[in-house]
């Protein structure tokens, strides 16, 4: 069932970023949360799935070079409103559950670490704050996007309960083939390549607030992140 969501006015705008490993819930709390704060909410994850679903649709290699190049200046990436939620479009069309098969979940962390990749996602995601208030997920949101952001958030959930996530949602995809064993070990080579990748690694930024939310459900974690936005500026109505 999804979370209650009470709508809040606020006294600034403020950017909001939501960091931590795959499979955390980071989606589903920035997207809570920016829908209770009438916020703008970026998916910078689903971007680099969608670079890397692009990549592999057209059989590019995930290496730099011209060929990269290329693909990057034709991939034109926007966030739309569609039926009271936000999705991705890729060149107008949307991948939808596409972009979270195991192809690309196992491709995504070499295609992040990508230096151009990661030049070209991070210009576009910067393009996408605004005064009207901004919350935005990923893994190097609150340390290199936005390093001055007024609230950032780090989120991590025991290996397990993140599989178990993961692995519903291939399922919801229609991919039944995969075990939890499989995801778990996908899981863990992603979170030791985002961690150790040269450029922009997964990394807690110094002034973030821990969320473990292991033992928590979809509203009492939304209720604990609104709690923090009153604290910087947001005030019930």
């Amino acid at each position: 069932m999804g979370a209650k969501v009470r709508y809040y006015c606020r006294v600034k705008a403020l950017t909001i970023a939501v960091d931590g490993y795959a499979s955390c819930g980071k989606s589903t709390l920035a997207k809570d949360l920016a829908s209770a704060l009438g916020y703008r909410y970026i998916d910078s994850g689903a971007m680099y799935r969608a670079v890397t679903w692009y990549l592999l649709e057209h059989r590019l290699a995930a290496e730099e070079g011209p060929s990269l190049q290329a693909a990057l200046d034709k991939i034109v990436l926007d966030f739309v409103a569609k039926d009271g939620s936000t999705v991705l479009t890729l060149n107008g069309q949307e991948p939808g559950l596409a972009l979270r098969s195991m192809e690309v979940n196992s491709m995504v962390s070499p295609v992040s670490a990508l230096h151009s990749v990661r030049i070209a996602m991070v210009e576009r995601q910067r393009a996408f704050s605004t005064r009207a208030g901004l919350t935005m997920d990923g893994r190097d949101i609150g340390t290199y996007v936005f390093p001055e952001a007024e609230l950032k958030i780090f989120m991590q959930s025991r290996p397990e309960i993140r599989a178990a996530r993961r692995l519903a949602e291939l399922r919801k995809a229609g991919e039944l083939q995969w075990t939890l064993d499989e995801v778990l070990t996908n899981l863990r080579e992603r979170d030791t390549m985002d961690s150790n990748r040269d450029f922009a690694p997964l990394r807690r930024a110094d002034d973030a607030v821990d969320l473990d939310n292991s033992d928590m459900n979809q509203e009492e974690q939304l209720a604990w992140a609104l709690d923090l936005a009153l604290a910087r500026g947001a005030v019930r109505p």
